[in-house]
């Protein structure tokens, strides 16, 4: 006991000084704040107009991306990644397993257009997003090929021991790291989600293969975390360790963390998709089918129209 309550009054001074070196990072709070009151000014309109293509939830996913960013990098959390790398790649997930497809599923391009001031829409953002320069761009970074280079690429180089190492030294390397992580994340949920109104690049079903290989990335990398005999990134070695976490128990946890939640962001979208996939040809319209056989009735009473003849034919022959 006596030992547990020393450990406690270790620990309680270590995360009151990592908590009071915390700050809530202004630019970065101000714009995802700017986003969620753009988005829902847009969104007001919408729902107004289309409240099926616009329902609520897609007002509360956006929101909740939102909310996922701000719990990254503006939250308490954001104390600790200097002393854990589990808090770390928590961090990580959340910019790139959990805000992103909500962001997206939020449909967000139209609803953030319509909640600019009309003066803008109109002379500025309408005429750039016409434009064939930015079509072409938009064309290119959507691609299902990029999409995934994208996160693979940010995933990867972001873990090196040297590029992660400096992002921890460098406050304003550690900005651009998580800029990569949301950028590459954006684009690679892109054709899963398929936002409306953009239209899908490739079959739905190549969607399975695209998660499938993902889901393997992120595998080796979080094997490579949890079965390393050695500390990967020695900085973790060198500063206070909160709660006696030692360094390499440190790095299994982490690597648990990216390994098990990581392949199930990757996963639970691969089943919903199968699951579409296996009921979509069931899913005919009544309509449709009473089309169908009118029409199959039709081309009956004409073959039977048509062996008459032949048999009235063979009958005066």
């Amino acid at each position: 006991m006596g030992s547990n309550n020393d450990e406690a009054e270790q620990v309680s001074p270590l995360a009151q000084q990592a908590l009071a070196s915390w700050s809530v990072p202004p630019y970065f709070t101000a714009a995802v704040i700017a986003a969620g009151l753009l988005y829902g000014r847009g969104f007001r309109r919408l729902h107004r107009r289309m409240p099926r293509r616009f329902p609520l939830w897609r007002l509360a996913a956006y929101l909740g991306g939102l909310g996922m960013l701000l719990i990254a990098i503006a939250s308490p959390l954001a104390a600790f990644d200097e002393l854990l790398l589990q808090v770390h790649m928590t961090q990580h997930m959340l910019l790139m397993f959990a805000a992103p497809p909500l962001i997206l599923l939020g449909a967000p391009q139209i609803p953030l257009l319509h909640g600019l001031p009309r003066s803008v829409a109109r002379r500025v953002a309408g005429p750039l997003l016409k434009s064939r320069p930015a079509g072409q761009v938009a064309d290119l970074l959507t691609h299902p090929a990029i999409c995934w280079l994208a996160l693979a690429g940010a995933t990867w180089a972001w873990h090196a021991p040297g590029p992660y190492q400096l992002a921890l030294r460098s406050e304003g390397w550690h900005e651009v790291e998580h800029g990569c992580f949301i950028a590459g994340a954006m684009l690679f949920w892109w054709p899963v989600v398929q936002p409306w109104p953009s239209q899908p690049r490739w079959p739905r079903w190549t969607t399975l293969p695209y998660l499938l290989l993902a889901d393997v990335q992120n595998t080796a990398l979080s094997a490579w975390l949890t079965f390393s005999d050695r500390v990967l990134y020695p900085c973790y070695e060198t500063v206070p360790r909160l709660g006696g976490i030692k360094a390499l128990d440190d790095q299994i946890a982490a690597g648990v963390i990216m390994w098990v939640p990581g392949s199930l962001f990757f996963l639970i979208p691969a089943a919903v998709i199968v699951l579409r996939l296996l009921s979509a040809p069931g899913a005919i319209d009544p309509s449709t089918l009473e089309k169908v056989g009118l029409a199959n009735r039709a081309a009956g009473a004409a073959r039977l129209g048509t062996d008459k003849g032949k048999g009235v034919r063979s009958t005066w022959r």
